[in-house]
C-alpha cells in the first residue's frame, strides 16, 4: 500500500512534466513566430500567431500560466504582429 505523500509527489512529478512540457511548447512556437515576423513572412506569421495564441490560452485556462500571464503574452505577440503587417504594408 502506498502513503498518500508518496501519491502525491507522484501525481506532482506527472504534474510537472506535463507542466514543462507545455511551457516548452509556448516558448518554442513564439521562438517560430517571431522568426516569421522577422523573416518579413506576414502570413506566416499570422498562422504562427493564431497556433500560439491558442496554446497561451490553453495554458491559461488550465493554470500552467497566470491567466493574466498568457493575456499580456498573446498582447505583446499581437502588437509585434500588428506592427509588423502596418510596417509591410506600403501607404497609398
Amino acid at each position: 500500500m502506498r502513503s498518500s505523500q508518496e501519491k502525491r509527489h507522484l501525481q506532482s512529478l506527472k504534474r510537472r512534466a506535463r507542466n514543462r512540457a507545455a511551457k516548452s511548447r509556448i516558448k518554442t512556437e513564439t521562438k517560430k513566430l517571431k522568426a516569421a515576423i522577422a523573416s518579413g513572412d506576414i502570413a506566416a506569421a499570422e498562422m504562427q500567431f493564431r497556433l500560439t495564441m491558442g496554446l497561451l490560452h490553453k495554458a491559461g485556462r488550465k493554470r500552467i500560466l497566470h491567466p493574466n500571464t498568457a493575456a499580456r503574452r498573446i498582447s505583446q505577440l499581437a502588437r509585434l504582429v500588428h506592427q509588423h503587417k502596418s510596417t509591410a504594408t506600403p501607404a497609398s
